[in-house]
């Protein structure tokens, strides 16, 4: 199962079968698909016919450009692992373009590791939050100066506050 969503307006649900059959949001997807040449595809679906290119891909932000019948259409696909971190509020294909960071879920600041002024890059320990006695390190989601810290060492936090923000 994956979700596709398209231009940022519309998601569709898709089910990959083992026998090879698609499903789209539900339905089985008919179609015919021949590769052209490398990036290049002629779909037909539904009796009509779609000249199909691919673009550009971006695989950090697993974003697609593509090419339909020459207007361009950009997807950005979710795979189980993004729709299950989703669903538990944390969200890996936006923590690039994150202004702040989150807290994922309630906890107590155990520790913070920066400073405001501070220079970070992506994967920089942030800080430490405990939550059910486990302490989970919080790392820069992007490259960036910090703004403000919202949050002080022994605070308690909800799900989704605002930890820090970056300029």
């Amino acid at each position: 199962m994956a979700k596709v969503l398209i231009k940022g307006q519309k998601e569709i649900d898709v089910d990959y079968q083992t026998n090879g059959e698609v499903y789209l949001n539900g339905d089985l997807f008919n179609h015919e698909v021949v590769e052209v040449k490398p990036n290049h595809y002629h779909v037909i679906k539904s009796g009509k016919a779609f000249e199909v290119e691919i673009v550009a891909t971006d695989k950090a932000s697993k974003m697609v450009s593509l090419l339909v019948n020459g207007k361009k259409v950009e997807v950005t696909v979710k795979d189980k692992m993004d729709i299950l971190l989703e669903k538990l509020g944390i969200s890996n294909t936006t923590a690039k373009k994150a202004n702040d960071l989150k807290a994922p879920m309630p906890g107590l600041i155990h520790e913070i590791k920066v400073r405001e002024g501070q220079e970070v890059h992506q994967g920089d320990p942030i800080l430490i939050l405990e939550a059910m006695k486990m302490e989970n390190v919080l790392k820069s989601p992007g490259d960036g100066i910090i703004k403000a810290i919202s949050v002080e060492k022994g605070q308690s936090v909800e799900k989704n506050q605002v930890l820090i923000t970056f300029s």
